[in-house]
């Protein structure tokens, strides 16, 4: 089809999908040392990049869209978008281990935000970050000591992981759609 003389392009549907990524999977557009990219274990009929990261040694809640506008708005981190883990360690997780984790670490040359942590089992615990460190959680533990066993992003801003099995995904509701785009104003 031509306008004026012009080709116009078919506009492309945009999608937005909820991964449960499983663990081994790398978040990376290109392949790397024959690992397998997000794009090629999901083989979805078009084209989508991956929002932000989760390490291949952490499973859980990935957005992928073909929407470069919602990757941009997403991505920024003085945007200070919520993103909740659940977190399984080698040791018994402590009050004092909860409070300096909340507070700030210093990891990277850098100290990380104020943070959301809860106990929830002796080994488990939950995290809410603000900003999105290379490992962070990870290095965060650490810096007192721990080893992170199990990483599993529950929720980012108003998405959950919910019930979706591992390797599985989903279009967003309308609702969570809706919700999202007004967080993103």
């Amino acid at each position: 089809i031509c306008i004026d003389g012009k080709p116009v392009k078919k506009q492309e549907k945009k999608i937005l999908l909820l991964f449960h990524k499983p663990k081994g999977i790398v978040c990376s557009t290109r392949q790397q040392r024959n690992e397998m990219t997000v794009t090629e274990y999901l083989d979805y009929p078009v084209r989508i990049y991956p929002i932000g990261r989760l390490d291949k040694d952490s499973e859980g809640l990935l957005l992928v869209t073909n929407n470069g506008d919602i990757i941009n708005q997403m991505m920024r981190a003085a945007n200070r978008h919520e993103k909740e883990y659940k977190v399984t360690v080698d040791k018994e997780i402590t009050e004092q281990f909860i409070k300096k984790m909340s507070e700030g670490v210093p990891i990277l040359d850098t100290v990380t935000r104020p943070c959301t942590v809860k106990k929830i089992g002796k080994y488990t615990f939950s995290i809410i970050l603000t900003q999105g460190l290379n490992r962070q959680i990870r290095r965060m533990c650490a810096a007192f000591g721990y080893e992170v066993k199990d990483l599993v992003r529950i929720r980012i801003m108003n998405i959950r992981l919910g019930s979706l099995k591992e390797g599985a995904y989903r279009k967003l509701t309308d609702e969570e759609l809706e919700e999202l785009y007004e967080m993103l104003k």
